[in-house]
């Protein structure tokens, strides 16, 4: 059962973390004839919806619940 409260503690750090940190991500614009390629790059910094994030956290406090629960 400890295993499962360790999860729980990964979860919650992950859940907290994605409120702050912003995901990287690129997109490519543009046209490509033979070996020729005109074109821009455009980076995209998205964070992850509240949504998700308190989903992450009340999921891993449950994970901890249920970890430091003892088998009776």
């Amino acid at each position: 059962m400890k295993s499962i409260f360790i999860i729980g503690v990964i979860v919650i750090v992950l859940g907290i973390a994605s409120l702050f940190i912003p995901i990287p991500r690129n997109d490519r614009h543009g046209i490509s004839a033979g070996d020729v390629s005109i074109g821009i790059d455009v980076k995209h910094n998205e964070k992850v919806p509240p949504v998700i994030s308190a989903v992450l956290i009340l999921g891993g406090i449950g994970l901890m619940i249920a970890g430091s629960r003892k088998n009776a």
